[in-house]
């Protein structure tokens, strides 16, 4: 691992929410770097732990133990007004819940004013970003237009546009495309693209959506709170376009040397309990231990 800092670093990342008398854990020492510029997708099952990594690195949240950093900014040492400043100025959303991201009764140009006017920002600079940025996600032609009049996909491009009001190096997205059509849900994720290869922003995006490998460089797949793989693609120099991208996934190993075996070559082996762990030329073999015999993986 670089030894140079990521834009993002998260070590040994814990969350733990208590209710009632119950702990639930949703983060178990996720550890993940993610550079400048990169546009990186989270995925995982319900309940694995990625939503509560993206309001942590948005400073919605805290966590329990470990610690995260962003952009040079030790988010666990920001207090109240700083972490107030973070998330105003740092960091931008684009949630699912169109409810979330817009209000229904301003224009989409006011809409996107909105957070400049929080921001403290001049009248005449708001209006000139504001149409700027609507011409950007290609909306300068609805301007005038409320929530009602905007279809699903021009909504979440609105609500991009208000996450990049004021700027932010980060951008977070949580299932920006659950509710959209196949054809709308490509053009959002090309928007993301072209945040970062012409603007230079890292854009993070949580989804269940199986397209999203096809849209960025790199996959990182949460499995109970941990980085348990990552999938990163490769195009290559082909005429053939059926066979210039490919994708290699790959089982992460964390500092203390754990990881996680693919869930399918669990069940299939049927790895439970004690396993043996073997040296040989060029790798290693872990064997599964039964009273019957051993199987290799």
């Amino acid at each position: 691992m670089s030894s140079v800092p990521a834009f993002i670093t998260c070590d040994n990342l814990v969350k733990i929410y208590k209710l009632a008398d119950i702990e639930v854990v949703a983060l178990q020492g996720l550890n993940l770097r993610i550079e400048q510029g990169e546009l990186v997708g989270i995925v995982g099952k319900s309940g694995s732990g990625k939503s509560t990594l993206l309001q942590i690195l948005g400073g919605l949240d805290r966590p329990s133990a470990g610690q995260v950093s962003v952009a040079g900014q030790d988010l666990l040492a920001l207090d109240g007004p700083r972490l107030v400043d973070y998330t105003r100025h740092t960091t931008g959303f684009v949630w699912q819940q169109t409810g979330r991201n817009l209000l229904p009764y301003l224009s989409a140009l006011k809409n996107v004013e909105l957070p400049m006017i929080v921001a403290g920002a001049g009248r005449r600079f708001r209006r000139t970003r504001a149409l700027e940025l609507l011409d950007v996600v290609d909306l300068a032609h609805r301007t005038t237009h409320r929530l009602v009049s905007l279809s699903g996909g021009e909504q979440q491009r609105l609500a991009l546009a208000i996450a990049l009001a004021n700027d932010p190096p980060l951008i977070l997205a949580d299932e920006p495309t659950g509710e959209l059509d196949v054809r709308t849900a490509a053009r959002i994720f090309d928007l993301f693209a072209r945040l970062t290869s012409e603007l230079g922003k890292t854009v993070v995006i949580v989804s269940h959506d199986p397209a999203l490998k096809e849209h960025v460089a790199r996959v990182v797949g949460i499995r109970d709170g941990r980085t348990s793989t990552e999938t990163l693609r490769q195009v290559a120099a082909t005429e053939d376009p059926a066979a210039a991208t490919t994708h290699v996934e790959y089982t992460v190993l964390d500092p203390a040397g754990r990881l996680q075996l693919p869930a399918d070559v669990v069940e299939e082996l049927g790895l439970r309990g004690h396993v043996t762990v073997e040296r040989v030329a060029g790798g290693v073999f872990i064997r599964a231990v039964h009273d019957q015999g051993a199987s290799d993986v």
